[in-house]
């Protein structure tokens, strides 16, 4: 069948008030994106729906990208006619008889928003439904658990003919929550983070601590590579690349062994929010759920958070381990963070870290010790890669940034 639409459906979109147009705004730029191979499309744009003039276009392969799409709830292929009943029997007729077969159940779910129309919701349903039973051989009426539910949306402009409803990604718009910096690692929870952050509406720059000789190149690809998963959901992904070397060094030579993990994490968030003010950022990420390991206990991350009075956003503080390997799967992530290659939070790990640390004590242990200007060394000598979903990778810079900050 030649469908001529297809019907969106925004999901919690359609909750917001005088600023809903901003949201669809981003909704319909992220689409037109997805959809560029598609050249001929058109987008209407309503207060409850939006709609994608096909032009001829063939709509199966847009359907995995439209899947993928933050701020979708749901989405149908639909045959647009005229609001006149003779033009909608025909129409639903022609939608339902590729499913003609034996043994195979409908319904018809009439919606109708224009008033005006001669027959109320019921009477479109008898009227189509009993024009599909008079024209098809194999099909059955069964209003409970139908096979295949018609559905009939009579509008002002026009009605639009639908049999089966695809889902959407669901949240809302990538950037309509503002933009985050996500610390991400190797492992399986920050792409995950990063993952559920896009879906409410944050626009992600991923921040990555590289520690060479002790951190392979290896270990920075599989970071570029999953960095590069969560392209398909923001259209763009910048991926910081912080040297850590000396840092790590300086901490593990100043800092007791059982405290050089607390310490590492702040000075790791140090560098995150410096970063994240010279890219105007507003809040930090991270993949930490509450006590998975020694640095994810309450005591860890009331040490940890006083370097900074920027919001942390912990998506997964909640989770099991089996509820985050599930969504990696699901995003195509989890393959990709189990390669066996360390990132600098594990090769530095100590013995026996600290599971209740004291912020007196780590302040005390960091006060022996000047770190800012390695700190400020490690900002400016940040390398900063650029994705995109038209190009596998742009190095775009090497940054020197001087700034009010050094």
């Amino acid at each position: 069948m030649m469908y001529n639409h297809i019907l969106i459906r925004y999901g919690e979109v359609s909750t917001k008030g005088q600023n809903r147009k901003q949201f669809l705004t981003r909704l319909r730029k992220h689409i037109l994106h997805v959809l560029a191979d598609f050249p001929s499309i058109l987008i209407e744009q309503t207060r409850d729906r939006m709609y994608i003039h096909l032009k001829g276009e063939d709509p199966k392969p847009m359907i995995p990208k439209l899947q993928e799409v933050f701020g979708i709830q749901s989405f149908s292929l639909a045959l647009k006619v005229d609001s006149e009943m003779d033009q909608i029997k025909e129409a639903a007729l022609k939608a339902i008889e590729e499913f003609d077969q034996p043994e195979k159940t409908f319904k018809v779910s009439a919606r109708r928003s224009d008033k005006q129309f001669e027959f109320d919701t019921n009477g479109i349903n008898h009227e189509v439904g009993g024009h599909i039973l008079r024209n098809t051989t194999n099909l059955t009426v069964n209003v409970k658990k139908p096979d295949i539910n018609l559905r009939v949306e009579v509008r002002t402009e026009a009605t639009y003919i639908m049999c089966f409803d695809y889902p959407g990604a669901g949240g809302l718009p990538v950037g309509s929550g503002g933009k985050a910096m996500l610390m991400l690692s190797g492992g399986i929870d920050s792409p995950v983070a990063g993952y559920l952050s896009m879906k409410r509406g944050l626009e992600i720059e991923a921040v990555h601590f590289h520690s060479p000789p002790f951190t392979s190149e290896r270990a920075k690809q599989k970071v570029i590579d999953l960095a590069q998963k969560l392209v398909k959901y923001g259209h763009k992904v910048r991926l910081h690349v912080v040297p850590f070397t000396e840092v790590q060094q300086a901490v593990h030579k100043q800092v007791p062994e059982n405290y050089t993990m607390t310490s590492t994490r702040r000075m790791m968030l140090r560098i995150t929010d410096k970063i994240r003010e010279q890219e105007q950022a507003l809040a930090v990420v991270t993949g930490e759920s509450l006590g998975q390991v020694a640095s994810q206990t309450v005591e860890s991350m009331y040490a940890i958070n006083e370097v900074t009075n920027t919001p942390i956003i912990r998506p997964l503080i909640a989770m099991d381990k089996t509820e985050i390997i599930n969504i990696a799967r699901e995003i195509d992530t989890h393959d990709i963070s189990i390669r066996p290659y360390e990132d600098c939070c594990t090769i530095f790990t100590p013995a026996q870290p600290k599971t209740r640390p004291r912020r007196e004590k780590v302040n005390r242990y960091e006060a022996f010790y000047d770190f800012e200007p390695l700190i400020d060394e490690a900002v400016r000598n940040t390398e900063v890669l650029e994705f995109t979903s038209e190009t596998d990778m742009t190095q775009k810079e090497t940054v020197a940034v001087e700034n009010d900050l050094f």
